[in-house]
């Protein structure tokens, strides 16, 4: 008899569930050591299952699950503390962060360190700062494009090689990469374009602090950029999560 694959106290992240019969569920899960995978989490939507309680989006859970199919059969989960669940904006912000992995992440493809990014973006989110929020989104959206093998080079122009200037000013174009541009608000400098290079080509996640602070010095320009590219490599119009937020901006604003 062939032996299942076992997984064991395994970090993870939920990043979406679907209902699976009429007692259980599927859910797509980001895991550290495993990448993405799907789970069958039986009888989960039972009244007295222990799956109700702790299978929550934006929460590090410890999951055992095993089987050598491609929806695998989770078999406990436990929850293993962290941030508190982000609420109102912030857990749109974090339902954003979690359509961008389940949209460039192939299954079951390890990424340690974009797992841990993710975390640490998490835990800014449900801090519930709006500034720490914005530095956290385009610092994780700078590094899956990093890790994707997506993201153009930040030190030389895309047409003419030319290197960088940190007194120049640049666009991040989609099919191309940077371009020379007139200073506007919607440019980055190149200053931030050469220290984003240099933090972003052999990252590590102790240098996420760093990113941050580096985003904070962009915030528009990289939003802007930052959603082209990310447009442009997964073939989106707009996320979902994105239109949502606007919705509810528009809204509270109409509001008000």
């Amino acid at each position: 008899m062939a032996v299942q694959h076992k997984v064991v106290d395994e970090p993870s992240y939920i990043l979406h569930r679907y209902d699976w019969s009429e007692s259980s569920l599927v859910i797509d899960v980001f895991t550290r050591h495993q990448g993405r995978v799907a789970l069958v989490a039986k009888g989960a939507k039972k009244p007295n299952s222990s799956f109700r309680s702790v299978l929550l989006p934006l929460q590090r859970l410890l999951l055992n699950f095993a089987g050598d199919a491609e929806v695998k059969t989770l078999k406990q989960a436990h929850w293993a503390g962290a941030s508190p669940m982000p609420s109102g904006a912030a857990l749109l912000s974090g339902f954003y962060i979690n359509e961008l992995l389940r949209a460039f992440l192939a299954k079951e493809d390890a990424n340690p360190i974009l797992f841990d990014v993710y975390a640490l973006t998490v835990g800014l989110i449900a801090s519930q700062s709006k500034e720490n929020s914005e530095m956290a989104l385009r610092a994780f959206e700078l590094v899956l494009l990093q890790q994707m093998g997506l993201l153009p080079s930040l030190k030389l122009e895309a047409n003419s090689l030319v290197p960088v200037q940190n007194n120049g000013h640049y666009h991040l174009i989609a099919n191309q990469g940077l371009a020379l541009v007139p200073a506007d608000e919607s440019s980055l400098t190149g200053q931030v374009c050469l220290r984003l290079s240099g933090l972003l080509e052999q990252f590590q996640t102790h240098q996420f602090d760093e990113l941050l602070l580096c985003c904070g010095q962009a915030l528009l320009p990289l939003k802007l950029q930052l959603r082209s590219l990310l447009h442009y490599h997964s073939a989106c119009q707009s996320f979902k999560t994105r239109e949502l937020m606007r919705q509810v901006q528009a809204l509270h604003q109409a509001v008000v």
